[in-house]
Formats: structure tokens, sequence, C-alpha cells
């Protein structure tokens, strides 16, 4: 049997690692929590995908309602590093941002990248970097992208 190296993403490879229904992905920050918690609720509970959140420190982590089949990840910055080879720590936005972007390049291929919902109620250097990465890297439609209603008129 043949293996093929791990830095090798073709469709094959793509497929094993996606399911046929729509996935969600959902970025938020601590500013955002309770816009959050309602995206949540309206989900269906069958709903798949990520939700990543931005918090100052572990004291912001909470229980939260979200879907089974939904990953929630706490991004800690206080325990997080900012640029490589720093030891400055990372600035607001930034771990969310690496995380749905690290997210998305290894998800939202072929044509299930399109059936993805994707949600992002972060700050705007975030939000705008993401949007910029989605739109343009993986070519994802600017029209399945919500984000917050104070940023609509700006990403």
């Amino acid at each position: 049997m043949t293996t093929r190296p791990a830095t090798s993403h073709d469709e094959s490879a793509c497929r094993s690692h996606h399911h046929a229904r729509a996935q969600h992905l959902v970025v938020a920050d601590e500013r955002s929590l309770a816009d959050l918690e309602l995206v949540l609720a309206t989900l269906p509970m069958c709903a798949s995908g990520r939700v990543f959140i931005e918090v100052p420190d572990a004291s912001w982590i909470c229980a939260l309602q979200a879907p089974l089949r939904m990953t929630v990840t706490w991004l800690d910055r206080s325990v997080r590093r900012g640029a490589p080879g720093t030891a400055e720590l990372c600035r607001p936005g930034v771990a969310m941002t690496r995380s749905a972007i690290a997210y998305a390049d290894e998800m939202l291929c072929g044509d299930e990248a399109h059936e993805t919902n994707i949600t992002l109620l972060g700050g705007y250097v975030a939000t705008a970097d993401i949007v910029e990465h989605l739109t343009g890297a993986i070519g994802f439609d600017r029209d399945r992208i919500t984000v917050s209603e104070a940023l609509r008129q700006y990403v």
C-alpha cells in the first residue's frame, strides 16, 4: 500500500477530512460573547464545525451551549505568543486570526468549502484579515461570510 506524504493535499486527501454536510466556522472574542451565545443557540443540533473564542485570560472561559458536533476552542491570549521568534505576548485578534486561517487552509477545500457557513464576531482587524484570506487565498464567496452588524459596512 502506498501512502501519501503528510504535506500532500489533493482531492482524495481532502475528501477523507470532510463530512458531506455543511460545516460551520464561528470566530469570536471576549467582546462578542453574548452574540456568540445567540449564534450557537440558533444552530441546528446536528451542526458540525469549529468555534474559536479568543479571550484575555483563562478567567473568561465558561461553559457554552453548543451542538455536540461543534468543537469549541478557547484561545487564552495570556499564554500565547505574538510574532514567531519573539517573546511578546499575543495581541488581541492574533490568536483567532491564526486559528481561523489554519482551520480554513486545512478544512475548506474542494466543493465542500462552499457549503461552509462562516460567522465572524471578533474585532475589525481580525475579521478583516480572516475575510481577506478566505476570499483571496481560498476563493470563498464573500456573501457566504456573516460578520457582526457593527463591522458589516467595513468588511
